[in-house]
């Protein structure tokens, strides 16, 4: 075969030399390509192309039934794809076991050994690997100390809250140093200001570890607090692949958009002058290539900000007029809807103790809102979220 290659099916085998890296190598990038996998007539991953750095925290991200979890068992090699390609390095690991491919998973169960005590837990991969004692007993301390741990090896993990069970988790998959750290939905279990708590821990961890890992969530917050970068899913294809903000403020299409934290999206008309309107307001210019549907805008509630009695500078503020369908009191934030011209609904969200008038904010009360133009956000309309 040219270049000594050998192919199975819709696979490219690896050939002698490529053999997975040890364990104590550095962070390894990822590499996908063509990835898919269908059950019958439904893709759970549609040709799946993504490049994921060494030593990054990227985040899988979608709804239930995109494909995120999915795309994790595939790099892990718990499920095989149809097609496509898996590349650790420079390494094709699509028909490698599980157990060859030294990566450290993380479950949402956390699936310790209820028999076992906290640094039997941890020391379990080294013992799979033949790691002495002495150096087994080093590296579970080690282990331990990095997650906070140090001094409960001997306890059971029965005797553990759910926090400390996370972290012997996460200490049992990074204990044998892998390249790749994977992470399925491991908050999920956690309540509230335990999983938010987590989240900050874990991104430090990470930055520690220096490690390449992907991370599953559906939770949107936790995504745009840890990740270096978030990969959208949805029906088995990526959506968008960036920052958290450049993905929150620029979002590429309303499926995007809709996800990523509250929004409201309006249709937008053009103008015949290269512009586009809303409610009779110029909103922006129209924007080059795309938009063969025409253009939708997209505005985040904390970005609307109530007019007072003084002039508007058109130039820098779009002005929208409306009256109050609700107000809802949240504590330390609230939020208001807001009808807007043909029955469009506006959400505008503040702090309770900002400067917009509580009083203004009754049901039936007529306001108007303000939005500087650079927070006017612009997409390709779909007329499934307008």
């Amino acid at each position: 075969m040219p270049g000594g290659r050998e192919f199975r099916g819709n696979y490219e085998l690896a050939s002698p030399t490529d053999s997975p890296p040890s364990a104590t190598a550095t962070a390894l990038p990822i590499t996908l390509r063509g990835l898919t996998r269908q059950y019958g007539q439904m893709y759970a991953l549609e040709n799946v192309d993504l490049d994921i750095e060494s030593g990054e925290f990227l985040t899988l991200l979608g709804p239930s039934g995109s494909g995120k979890t999915t795309l994790l068992m595939a790099i892990a090699g718990f499920n095989r794809p149809d097609a496509g390609s898996i590349r650790f390095g420079d390494s094709e690991m699509i028909l490698t076991p599980p157990h060859k491919r030294e990566v450290g998973m993380v479950f949402q169960s956390y699936a310790l050994f209820p028999h076992m005590t906290v640094a039997g837990n941890v020391a379990f991969p080294l013992k799979l690997r033949g790691v002495g004692a002495s150096e087994c007993a080093e590296r579970v301390a080690e282990a331990l100390e990095t997650v906070q741990l140090t001094g409960l090896g001997e306890r059971g993990v029965d005797q553990l809250s759910g926090g400390q069970r996370q972290r012997v988790a996460l200490a049992r998959a990074f204990v044998f140093r892998p390249r790749i750290l994977l992470m399925d939905e491991p908050l999920s279990a956690l309540d509230k200001k335990l999983r938010e708590r987590m989240q900050i821990e874990l991104k430090h961890l990470h930055q520690q570890l220096g490690v390449t890992t992907v991370y599953v969530t559906h939770d949107q917050r936790e995504a745009l607090t840890m990740s270096d970068r978030i990969a959208i899913i949805n029906h088995g294809r990526l959506a968008q692949v960036d920052t958290p903000e450049a993905i929150y403020n620029q979002p590429a299409n309303s499926f995007v958009a809709d996800f990523i934290g509250e929004s409201t999206i309006l249709p937008l008309s053009p103008d015949g002058a290269g512009r586009l309107e809303f409610g009779g307001h110029v909103i922006a210019s129209e924007p080059t290539g795309g938009g063969a549907g025409g253009w939708s805008l997209v505005i985040r509630p904390e970005r609307l900000f109530e007019l007072g009695e003084h002039a508007v500078d058109s130039e820098r503020t779009v002005v929208f007029d409306g009256m109050v369908h609700d107000f809802v009191f949240q504590g330390e934030t609230a939020f208001a809807l807001v009808t807007v011209n043909g029955g469009h609904e506006l959400v505008v969200r503040f702090g309770t103790n900002s400067e917009f008038s509580h009083d203004a904010m009754q049901p039936g009360d007529k306001i108007a809102l303000g939005l500087h133009r650079e927070d006017v956000i612009v997409i390709p309309r779909d007329d499934a979220h307008d």
